[in-house]
């Protein structure tokens, strides 16, 4: 009688013969979607540990972030679909918040949550679907693929395949003090930052360091594992250089007391609230210059964040029967929360005010999700199962320091890949759309952040409709927006 009733309380709760499966796809669904994006929880340590974070505890966070966030997605939205920290969001909150910006990592911890907060508000009062109604397809497109070239060109640098070459007549700054060439250099403490000009030139690394060569082979070995469709390619990657990188002497083998689980939660203990503690979020209102930064930063990645949920949610939902046409419908026109869509998006604003709060980044909807939709999955019972694989997973916490950095390096390069394809729905001939749509994503690299990506293109956006006399097209949500883009423009000439 109870093999019985539990199946049938799993029916009732996800409505399993509605969306046409079964308990036992949904669980294979689940599995297949939790191998391929295992990877997470070794890559996001990866990332944010160059800021100063502890990375066991930036470990198990990522872990406690993406169970409370999947969950939220299978047991409300009943949705396949799997919560975690986004790359995108990752690299930009390393490389431009805390490194670009000169922000402290509890002070960017302490952004995530207030976008978090900010982002629950406007989607639970639909001024969400209005900003995603507002902002032209085309620019959607080109923040998405932006935010692939962005992060290819990081998994690029991260591998160790370029090198920068600066002679002396192409210093600007040594140590933060203005540098003429052939002036002597009084450095006791060292060199701990060199600024060049635009003459600074990029050139292929020689592959005679073991690093960097771990890190060719790697994705040498990536590619054969995506091409040929293995599931877990991504995973299966990183334990498998890793493995080849110890006879190369690339990596740490030693596993210390310290990098047991108990000490990962002492760690977690460092990085859980401290975001929004003394040092975190409040420390940033010093200045009308720091809100101006801290405006613009939210802006950027609650945008980003909604439309690769969105891209996602649509991508994968419309064609496997998941979101039907009137469901879609519902979320632009509709006034409550009776599209899974919405519920969808909910649980997405949820994970990333929980992110914020145990020390991670923004989650975004894998993905990844699609290969446990390809398997079948229709319901949240799959999203539970993978919550599940993440809870387990928090005992692979002893192996945190032992994968090389150049492991997950090719990861950020496959994944960048991947997001090209958005260069596909943009129309290039269109010069109207070509110029911000190319200000949009390739700035994003040069300029290594995607605010400034955005802010490019929004900015370019209104310029090219001012010049063709379609001013009308411009709507209210891209005027507010590049407003406090130019701002913070305006904020950093003259301070």
């Amino acid at each position: 009688m109870q093999l019985f009733w539990r199946p049938l309380v799993l029916e009732n709760f996800f409505k399993l013969s509605a969306n046409k499966t079964t308990v036992r796809t949904e669980v294979v669904a689940g599995i297949t979607t939790f191998v391929a994006m295992a990877y997470i929880i070794f890559l996001n340590p990866a990332i944010l540990s160059l800021t100063g974070m502890p990375n066991q505890g930036v470990f198990l966070a990522t872990i406690i972030t993406a169970v409370v966030g999947t969950l939220i997605m299978g047991l409300f939205a009943n949705l396949p679909y799997a919560l975690a920290p986004s790359i995108g969001m990752q690299a930009f909150f390393t490389y431009t918040i805390v490194f670009a910006f000169g922000y402290t990592w509890k002070q960017a911890l302490g952004v995530v949550f207030l976008v978090g907060l900010i982002d629950v508000i406007i989607t639970l009062s639909k001024v969400r679907s209005i900003i995603v109604k507002s902002i032209p397809d085309q620019l959607k497109h080109a923040i998405a693929a932006g935010i692939g070239v962005f992060i290819a060109y990081i998994g690029l640098k991260n591998a160790g395949f370029l090198n920068f070459i600066v002679d002396g007549g192409n210093i600007v700054t040594l140590n933060d003090k203005a540098y003429h060439a052939g002036q002597a250099v009084s450095a006791p403490h060292g060199i701990n930052s060199i600024l060049g000009n635009g003459s600074v030139t990029p050139e292929i690394a020689t592959f005679n360091n073991p690093t960097v060569l771990l890190a060719l082979i790697g994705f040498v070995l990536l590619l054969i594992l995506v091409v040929a469709k293995i599931k877990g390619a991504f995973l299966i990657s990183v334990i498998a250089t890793t493995i080849i990188g110890i006879p190369m002497g690339v990596t740490n083998t030693h596993i210390a007391k310290s990098d047991s689980l108990f000490h990962a939660f002492g760690e977690l203990g460092k990085v859980f609230g401290a975001g929004v503690g003394p040092d975190g979020l409040w420390s940033m209102f010093t200045s009308v210059h720091s809100v101006v930064v801290v405006i613009l930063v939210v802006l950027s990645m609650g945008l980003s964040g909604l439309f690769d949920a969105v891209g996602t949610f649509i991508g994968t939902g419309i064609q496997s029967g998941i979101f039907s046409e009137a469901d879609i419908k519902e979320f632009y026109e509709g006034e409550g929360f009776k599209s899974k869509m919405d519920r969808g998006l909910v649980a997405d604003t949820f994970g990333t005010m929980v992110a914020g709060l145990t020390g991670t980044t923004n989650v975004t909807t894998f993905i990844e999700s699609a290969t446990g939709i390809q398997a079948g999955g229709r319901t949240g019972l799959t999203s539970v199962v993978v919550a599940i694989g993440f809870l387990l997973s928090s005992f692979a916490a002893p192996l945190i320091n032992v994968v090389p950095g150049v492991a997950t390096a090719p990861i950020l390069v496959m994944v960048g890949i991947m997001m090209m394809n958005e260069f596909r729905q943009i129309d290039w001939d269109d010069v109207e759309i070509a110029i911000p749509a190319f200000f949009t994503s390739i700035f994003m690299a040069f300029s290594y952040s995607i605010s400034y990506g955005i802010a490019a293109g929004f900015i370019f956006y209104i310029v090219v409709k001012l010049a063709s006399r379609k001013w009308n097209e411009i709507s209210p949500v891209i005027w507010i927006i590049t407003f406090f883009f130019l701002m913070n423009f305006v904020m950093l000439a003259i301070l």
